[in-house]
C-alpha cells in the first residue's frame, strides 16, 4: 500500500510514502516531488512515532535539483508513524512542509 499527501492545485511539495502498512520491523520509502525553484535547498523528511525517531536531510540545488528526492528509513520498530516532508529556503524558512501516516504492525518476532 501506498500513501500519498497532496497540497493541492500550484503545490510546491507532494509526498509518497510505502507501505502505509507493513509489518515490523518495515523499511519506508518517501518520495518528496517538488517543483522547480531556484529558492529550494533542502529537504528533511522525518518519520516519527511514540518511541522512535529519524530523519534525514538533503540539499537541493534550487530550481537544478532533481525533482523527485527518495529516502529510505530501515528496520523501523512498530508504531504509529507521522511522516513529514519540509522544503526550506536558503535562510531555513520552511517553504511548505507535508505529512502522511503510517502504521507499523508488531510481528511475533519483534523485540521491544
Amino acid at each position: 500500500m501506498t500513501a500519498t499527501l497532496r497540497a493541492g492545485s500550484g503545490e510546491r511539495m507532494t509526498l509518497t510514502v510505502s507501505p502505509a502498512i507493513a509489518f515490523a520491523p518495515a523499511n519506508l520509502i518517501v518520495r518528496a516531488m517538488v517543483e522547480a525553484d531556484a529558492r529550494n535547498r533542502t529537504i528533511e523528511v522525518v518519520a516519527e512515532s511514540t518511541d522512535f525517531y529519524r530523519s534525514s536531510e538533503i540539499q537541493l540545488d534550487g530550481d537544478q535539483a532533481p525533482r523527485t528526492s527518495r529516502f529510505e528509513f530501515r528496520s523501523l520498530p512498530s508504531g504509529s508513524y507521522e511522516v513529514t516532508a519540509t522544503l526550506r529556503d536558503a535562510s531555513g524558512e520552511a517553504r511548505a512542509a507535508v505529512r502522511s501516516h503510517v502504521n507499523i504492525i508488531a510481528s511475533g518476532g519483534e523485540r521491544r
